[in-house]
């Protein structure tokens, strides 16, 4: 899809009248521009996305900090869940 005038048929069910909203408003002079505006919305989410996962990896990594063998966590999360089950129960 190199022609940036390429037609494409979009079946938007329930999203269909919120796209029609936006056009109404005059927010939006058309539905492939909501359509458009929608995908570069979901384009910056995802490099946002990334770009804190990428953040949190290195963070991870430069972490002096001893890491957690697999038995370790293991233990830990079942007392977490333990304790979490005995609180639900004491307050029900």
């Amino acid at each position: 899809m190199d022609d940036p005038n390429t037609t494409l048929t979009v079946t938007l069910g329930d999203l269909a009248e919120k796209v029609e909203e936006r056009v109404r408003s005059g927010e939006y002079d058309s539905p492939s521009d909501v359509v458009r505006a929608g995908l570069e919305a979901l384009a910056r989410e995802e490099r946002a996305f990334e770009a804190e996962l990428k953040r949190k990896v290195e963070e991870a990594l430069a972490d002096s900090r001893p890491w957690l063998s697999a038995d370790e966590m293991s233990n830990r999360m079942r007392a977490y869940h333990q304790e979490r089950l005995t609180r639900a129960r004491d307050t029900v």
